[in-house]
């Protein structure tokens, strides 16, 4: 009789999936729980998770199919289980039913004969650096996650579809802290084998494995093609087994639905060339049924008498790190205005609009104006209250091109997603833009095209994160861009926020992100300005005031009453009631904002001056 011990003896024992790969076992995973559960009639908005507590035989019924089929690892049914997923169900309180029931369900149909893999995926929002879940909050729910998943019976866990490397370095955390079982790590990636995120494949593979994944490799793709090109980068800068995990090809609309193309037998020729390879674990994402999973299965059966040589020979423990460190430029080398906030000068900038059609000799002249009066740079908003103007890109490009004198970019994340934004900002510094303001962007709603999409991908906080990486030389995903970006970078505060606590904690962390400069909305009241420049010391960051001069008590109501985030006191609109003429109020206005900058210029580092419909000449008054 043979001495080596069943499967069954070796459940919820961490060591037995371990010596089953120790032993040079290749092992097949299930496939997809949410293609069938969709060919079965659950619809795509509803929560397939959910079903493991409202129809818990019929995800029974799919484990096993897949296990029939020749899966030795059944994946739970889990893998948007986590707290933050379920809230757009309103299903975060029933996290911990949803994942216990899940593992119970796949323990039940694996029968001791196959191991239970608890299937992790991503939260669904963005986390710290580029959103405001924070590294600790995300590796708590992964944490509890991993918790319901043993409680169980999970044997292992999965993690898949991940396409920041930061978060699944936080469910890895997660799940550590919760037990020691195997876990089987994988990144999402595209085509090209990067992650979503940028990150090349070496790179991440060799950090899995530094945090202590047992398994690691590559998920979702384009399908299992562009996977085999990956083999040789990955499988040559890790000792840990390889597991290849594709989507079964590229999705199509076939009469509504979506149906993935790639069928059974190439799946399974994908199989055998992937062993042949070295990889030691399979599987398939999207689309992949149990009718692929047999054919699979007939691979793993013919390569048992396979070596897995390659995956020693090509190992090379010397191979350098992908990341080529860059040297960040020095502050004060980054741009004229940035040496001058080093050096600790006073600063003066102009607010000028972007034009609303294609003229632009308006604000080029405004801006030689500005020049000629020695103003050290020009702002350009981007979309102010979520208009539709030139492009403030475009609009700086021109101004320092035609005029010569510096700008400084506003950019908005509103209108574009993270990969849009890293484009946008390499293409500024290829352009020579050196200053950029980062902030978060009005809502469409707030403006003419209310029903325009806002993405809002991140907010000023991350994008003051992203700013901050391409200044170090590398990309969102951790890779390297070569020559680093030098933009000196500036973020707004705003005083007079109903929301000040909620202000403050994001200007730190827009601080911590690695803003060097602020720059305030309009400001009325000298005395709210000074609350929060006593906040705001403890950072050592200048602070740039913002001023604008009202040129008429209809100007002094439209900001009290339509601006976002600029708080006019009711003694300045007493002022400007007093005058009937327009000259009057435009001399009153001029006269509280050159009082308010007596009061607050030894406070701050610089003022900002908007210059009201684009009238340069009556904001150089304040001067005068």
């Amino acid at each position: 009789m043979s001495n080596k011990k069943p499967i069954a003896e070796l459940t919820h024992c961490k060591n037995s999936f371990l010596e089953c790969l120790s032993t040079g076992e290749n092992i097949l995973l299930s496939g997809s729980t949410g293609t069938l559960l969709y060919e079965k009639g659950i619809f795509i908005n509803k929560c397939f998770e959910e079903v493991n507590i409202s129809q818990p035989e019929l995800v029974y019924q799919i484990h096993c199919e897949f296990i029939n089929a020749g899966a030795k690892i059944i994946i739970t049914n889990t893998w948007g289980a986590n707290a933050t997923k379920l809230k757009a169900f309103g299903l975060e309180e029933k996290s911990h039913e949803i994942n216990s029931e899940g593992a119970k369900i796949a323990r039940k149909a694996a029968n001791n004969q196959c191991w239970v893999a608890g299937s992790i995926g991503p939260l669904g929002v963005r986390i710290e650096p580029w959103g405001p879940t924070s590294l600790n909050e995300a590796k708590t729910i992964f944490k509890n996650q991993a918790s319901a998943l043993v409680a169980g019976g999970a044997d292992l866990f999965i993690l898949e579809g991940f396409p920041d490397l930061s978060e699944i370095h936080q469910a890895i955390l997660g799940i550590q802290e919760a037990c020691a079982l195997p876990i089987i790590a994988m990144m999402s990636v595209n085509e090209d084998g990067h992650s979503l995120y940028g990150t090349e494949p070496e790179w991440f593979i060799r950090k899995l494995d530094e945090w202590g994944a047992d398994v690691v490799g590559i998920d979702g793709g384009n399908g299992p093609a562009p996977m085999l090109e990956l083999i040789k980068k990955i499988i040559s800068v890790t000792l840990k087994p390889i597991i290849l995990y594709p989507n079964a090809g590229l999705p199509r609309m076939v009469d509504g639905r979506l149906i993935y193309m790639a069928s059974p037998e190439y799946m399974g020729e994908f199989a055998r060339q992937a062993l042949l390879k070295g990889v030691r674990l399979l599987g398939g994402s999207s689309g992949t049924s149990p009718a692929h999973t047999k054919i699979m299965a007939g691979a793993l059966r013919q390569s048992k008498a396979f070596k897995h040589t390659e995956h020693k020979i090509t190992m090379n423990h010397s191979a350098q790190p992908v990341h080529v460190h860059t040297s960040k430029v020095p502050r004060a080398l980054q741009s004229q205005w940035a040496k001058k906030i080093v050096d600790g000068e006073f600063v003066i900038t102009m607010e000028l609009l972007p034009p609303k059609g294609l003229e632009i000799d308006k604000i080029l002249e405004r801006a030689k104006i500005c020049k000629n009066n020695n103003i050290d740079g020009i702002n350009i908003p981007d979309g102010p209250r979520a208009s539709a103007r030139m492009s403030s890109l475009a609009t700086a490009c021109l101004i320092e091109q035609k005029v010569g004198i510096e700008t400084i970019l506003h950019y908005a994340c509103r209108d574009r997603n993270l990969l849009g934004i890293q484009s946008d900002l390499l293409g500024a510094a290829a352009l020579g833009i050196k200053n950029i303001l980062c902030i978060t962007g009005d809502p469409p709603k707030m403006g003419p095209y209310p029903n325009a999409t806002a993405v809002f991908d991140i907010d000023a906080i991350g994008l003051v994160n992203m700013v901050t990486r391409l200044n170090s030389g590398f990309d969102l995903g951790g890779s390297s861009i070569g020559v680093p970006t030098s933009m000196s970078v500036g973020v707004g505060a705003n005083p007079v926020s109903p929301n000040l606590e909620t202000e403050k904690s994001r200007f730190r962390y827009k601080v911590e992100a690695g803003a060097e400069w602020a720059i305030t909305q309009p400001v009325f009241d000298s005395e709210s300005l000074f609350k929060f420049l006593e906040f705001s010391s403890q950072f050592q960051i200048p602070i740039i005031a913002g001023i604008w001069p009202l040129k008429s008590l209809r100007n002094a109501e439209f900001m009290a009453n339509e601006v976002p985030g600029v708080y006019v006191p009711k003694t300045i609109l007493k002022r400007m009631e007093k005058y009937k003429s327009a000259d009057d109020q435009m001399q009153e206005g001029i006269q509280i904002a050159k009082e308010l900058i007596a009061k607050i210029k030894s406070s701050v580092q610089g003022l900002q001056i908007s210059a009201p419909l684009g009238m340069v000449d009556f904001a150089l008054k304040l001067l005068d």
